[in-house]
């Protein structure tokens, strides 16, 4: 695959997982954005495209019906825009997919899950509405390869690395301290030594999986004066700003050296549960520990434990296992731990993105052109 290059002109272009569409009630966002706001968002996001058109891929015909996620009548017809000839079935919220896709439906963009994928044996081409496709890979048809998959990789980067900083700034400057101070109604300057006071300038950063979640944080924490590392499966490469990209078996090694980890890796078997007892014995009892990626990847037992006894000293979490977490978990309970409730791809923003790369991907697709953001179903994503 290759990088669609930054300065191309494209024509008639146009979070958490999208499933919270259903409960969350998403700021208004333009329902017709323009050819030239869509090429920029795409041209931003930098998406991988495929190597070849998807006309030559086993089993591609022109789609006759497409089912689509989309929430209004307006949306729709823009949509439809760039799937002539094509029965567009609107799915208004992710959980009426169940009622709404048939035998017949050749696509399922927006909406991934195993009993969705089931209702559909006729479909080629699935598009995820979030970055992570666990619940995809869940489906036979989807894990074998049977089934062309898309996802929504980079479009949630810029919300969620700004949420990492944020949670990095309050743990550095004691947040989760001052405000049970705040509660108490108690002014008090004397609490904490100064020692416990980190300034970021000039601390390392160790970012696990360096994606392109990963690379949004590392922009912004090199800009604050940070030493900024990462580990990637795929390789060494990585962006300047970066000091030094080592391979995920370095990860033991290089979480030594860290002031802050944060974790953005995909849920693989690789890295189910990869922060545990162990790998929090080699961090820094002054370092802090940040969880962006899933709650599955962190030994939850073990991250309390790590608080309790000071191994670390602080961390913040933004998923959790199961979620929602139940009020009796003991996680609310750690010291020195922010919870956040797996918001932090949370930006109106964001929304413009998502379906600029639904709409781009639908028109590729129903023309056989070249896709974008294609999952390799084996590495998970």
């Amino acid at each position: 695959m290759r990088l669609v290059p930054a300065l191309i002109v494209l024509s008639a272009l146009s979070f958490p997982a999208i499933a919270q569409l259903d409960t969350i009630r998403m700021p208004p966002v333009a329902t017709r954005l323009s050819d030239a706001d869509s090429a920029r968002i795409l041209a931003e996001l930098q998406l991988r495209e495929s190597d070849k058109p998807v006309r030559e891929m086993k089993g591609w015909t022109k789609p006759k019906t497409v089912a689509l996620l989309t929430d209004s009548p307006e949306r729709t017809a823009w949509l439809r825009e760039v799937a002539p000839g094509v029965d567009i079935i609107p799915i208004p919220r992710p959980m009426d997919a169940l009622k709404l896709v048939t035998a017949n439906v050749d696509a399922l963009v927006g909406v991934c899950n195993k009993p969705v994928v089931a209702l559909a044996p006729k479909a080629k081409w699935v598009h995820v509405g979030s970055a992570g496709v666990n619940e995809c890979l869940d489906s036979p048809r989807i894990a074998s390869g049977e089934v062309l998959l898309t996802n929504m990789q980079r479009v949630y980067g810029p919300p969620m690395a700004e949420h990492v900083i944020a949670l990095t700034f309050a743990l550095a400057r004691n947040f989760p301290y001052f405000d049970a101070l705040q509660r108490k109604g108690e002014w008090n300057q004397t609490g904490l030594p100064f020692e416990n006071f980190m300034e970021l300038q000039g601390k390392t950063m160790l970012i696990v999986g360096l994606g392109g979640i990963g690379t949004e944080v590392a922009k912004r924490a090199q800009a604050l004066g940070m030493n900024v590392i990462a580990t990637r499966n795929s390789g060494r490469e990585g962006p300047s700003y970066v000091s030094y990209v080592g391979l995920s078996s370095e990860l033991p090694d290089l979480i030594s050296k860290a002031d802050v980890v944060m974790n953005a890796t995909p849920l693989t078997p690789g890295t189910d549960n990869l922060f545990n007892a162990a790998m929090f014995a080699r961090m820094k009892p002054t370092a802090f520990f940040i969880n962006v990626g899933r709650g599955q990847q962190v030994n939850q037992p073990d991250l309390i434990a790590a608080l309790e006894k000071k191994v670390i000293a602080g961390a913040a979490i933004d998923v959790a296992d199961p979620e929602p977490l139940p009020k009796d978990h003991p996680l609310w309970k750690a010291p020195n731990l922010i919870i956040t409730p797996h918001v932090s791809s949370f930006s109106g923003e964001r929304m413009d993105r998502f379906w600029v790369v639904l709409r781009e991907n639908l028109k590729r697709y129903v023309a056989g052109d070249k896709m974008l953001s294609v999952v390799d179903v084996k590495r998970g994503y």
